[in-house]
């Protein structure tokens, strides 16, 4: 896939976050694993590439599910109870959990030829009118973290929360993005501990 064709779609664009390496390289700061990418390659979650010595996510509002959700199944507690938060997901994962209950989302490599595009005022604009608040979960929420910037300044506008239910390996860089953008909410999934983020994920969590 190159430059030229890739931006063709509407789910393809440049991140915020990434340093120029050298030699045509990026380094992604979206999550810990700060993945260095030559041209043409994808990271481990696969919804970010290097195109022309910059980094574009594959999947801006590429969207998987959208549903209604009791905020209390995040779960979230004493924190707006009783209410609905519309929930939205997109493809793949930072990790590889075998007993991942949403597998069906997040094994999948995303394929902006294949993209569904809902756009980020849209979401808003259903979750305003359902009287919602806006979570991105189901598959691990920073696969859409460009989109969640676009989408949680819009619902903020509208007085709506903002949440992510993840699995937190995220860059503090990261985490001050969504906050300024909106986020509210921060619920983290502890998957075991350092052995078990090693051998399952690959992930480092010192």
């Amino acid at each position: 896939m190159g430059l030229e064709e890739a931006t063709r779609w509407k789910t393809v664009r440049e991140s915020p976050l990434y340093d120029k390496v050298g030699r045509g390289k990026v380094r992604c700061r979206v999550c810990e694993r700060r993945c260095v990418l030559g041209e043409g390659e994808r990271g481990f979650c696969k919804t970010r590439v290097n195109l022309g010595g910059r980094l574009y996510t594959l999947v801006y509002g590429d969207l998987s599910a959208l549903e209604s959700r009791p905020i209390e199944i995040k779960p979230f507690f004493h924190f707006w109870p009783g209410s609905t938060a519309l929930t939205f997901s997109t493809w793949s994962c930072n990790f590889t959990c075998p007993w991942c209950q949403n597998w069906h989302l997040s094994r999948v490599e995303p394929d902006p030829a294949k993209a569904s595009y809902v756009p980020p005022d849209r979401v808003v604009e259903i979750a305003a009118e359902r009287d919602e608040g806006v979570c991105v979960s189901f598959n691990e929420p920073l696969m859409l973290f460009e989109y969640s910037l676009d989408v949680f300044k819009l619902a903020r506008s509208k007085g709506l929360y903002c949440t992510y239910v993840s699995n937190g390996y995220m860059t503090l860089d990261a985490l001050k993005m969504l906050h300024e953008a909106g986020l509210d909410g921060l619920k983290v999934d502890v998957k075991g501990g350092r052995e078990e983020y090693l051998r399952y994920n690959r992930a480092n969590v010192d």
